[in-house]
């Protein structure tokens, strides 16, 4: 994996320096006594921050002693391969968070159903349904989780082989994902995250490692309603997978957003076509 690791350490040392040179927020409120069984008060709750729609992770957290739901109301996704199409559906898969200190949350990420069906030219179509496999997250954020121009944090994401229906291969995985954001100026955000990911060989044992690279900068269109394009790249799975996405968001309180998206593939590994609305709501 040392492909990984000068990136990685590039995007640290910046996100240290620019931290380190940021003037501090002014009145930033102390929030460090409260905990997930001594919640943050509404009053000083930060804006809301989604991990959605698009696919770059966020740096920030969710408030000590909150939970923030994220969910598909559910997507479709179409691919052509090598004389196969493939048609494949989530219904309401979802992301639960937990605040569990002022810069620390856990997360869950469930997928309640998903179907999958695959036609060739010649023979007859498969397809699978089934509960998707679930993966357990550590969020810790290392600076600008309550205001500045540049923000930037570590996630860890242990997967479990819990799909049914001939989703899963029945091996444990995991990533260790270094997610940022800044401020552009003109009201023009960004966000960038670089994914060291651990899958199985399968039959053959051990681990492979897969390089993940995302890129997202977004705008508000008008108030409470905003836009966003993306840009993600995969390489070390035997295929490159590169996409183009595009999204918009809507905040409906301080609390509530509603989002809509579409992802076009522009390799051959990639899926063709995806599209999804959801929900994020904090608690």
């Amino acid at each position: 994996m040392k492909f990984v690791l000068l990136p990685v350490a590039a995007l640290g040392l910046i996100g240290a320096t620019l931290q380190a040179a940021a003037p501090a927020p002014a009145e930033q409120a102390d929030k460090r006594a409260y905990t997930f069984f001594n919640p943050t008060p509404d009053k000083l709750l930060r804006e809301l921050a989604t991990d959605r729609p698009d696919a770059t992770e966020s740096p920030f957290t969710v408030d000590a002693g909150h939970v923030q739901l994220e969910m598909d109301f559910g997507n479709l996704t179409k691919n052509r391969l090598a004389g196969v199409r493939t048609t494949a559906g989530e219904l309401a898969p979802f992301n639960l968070r937990w605040g569990m200190t002022q810069n620390l949350e856990l997360g869950v990420f469930v997928t309640p159903w998903q179907r999958e069906t695959a036609k060739p030219r010649i023979g007859p179509s498969e397809r699978h349904n089934g509960f998707g496999d679930t993966t357990i997250r550590g969020k810790l954020n290392l600076g600008g989780n309550d205001g500045g121009p540049f923000a930037w944090g570590l996630i860890a994401d242990l997967k479990l082989p819990t799909a049914t229906g001939g989703f899963s291969n029945g091996k444990c995985e995991g990533a260790l994902t270094l997610p940022v954001a800044f401020e552009l100026g003109g009201g023009w955000e960004g966000g960038a995250m670089t994914v060291a990911e651990f899958r199985s060989r399968g039959a053959g044992g051990g681990y492979r490692g897969v390089w993940n690279n995302t890129a997202t900068l977004g705008h508000e269109i008008v108030k409470d309603v905003a836009g966003y394009g993306e840009v993600t790249s995969s390489v070390g799975d035997g295929a490159h997978v590169a996409t183009v996405n595009f999204g918009v968001t809507w905040k409906l309180s301080a609390n509530t957003q509603l989002d809509a998206g579409v992802n076009l593939g522009v390799s051959r590994r990639a899926d063709d076509l995806g599209v999804f609305s959801g929900l994020s709501r904090r608690f």
